[in-house]
């Protein structure tokens, strides 16, 4: 169940994008359940212990996925075979791409592991 607070960000997409990225914020909220759910920059973001550990935010043709500059730069090779593009902060997955959950376990377990004697919001 995608956290209530995320639902907003949903009202503007069509049914097939809602689906599309209610698969990502379920699977996430299904392997990470203790990750605390927010809303910042109109980016919902997920925080585990007060540190951010990834941001999914809907776009028009995308969405994007957000793992903090570190997290693109050691998944940059991984993040362009599985076919994505990416900027400095984001990569971004067409809603009629599949998704490599593999890769975003991949990253989401590295900033967890990254940032786990962190006591700040960003790195």
């Amino acid at each position: 169940m995608v956290k209530e607070i995320f639902k907003k960000s949903l009202d503007k997409l069509n049914d097939e994008q809602k689906a599309a990225i209610t698969k990502v914020y379920d699977w996430i909220e299904n392997h990470y359940p203790d990750f605390e759910g927010q809303v910042k920059w109109r980016t919902p973001l997920y925080v585990k212990e007060g540190s951010f550990i990834i941001g999914v935010k809907p776009a028009k043709h995308h969405f994007s996925i957000n793992p903090e500059p570190k997290g693109i730069e050691v998944f940059s090779d991984k993040i362009k075979a599985a076919g994505y593009s990416h900027e400095k902060m984001t990569f971004k997955i067409k809603y009629d791409q599949a998704v490599d959950y593999d890769l975003l376990k991949e990253i989401i377990d590295f900033n967890i592991e990254d940032k786990k004697d962190l006591d700040t919001f960003w790195r």
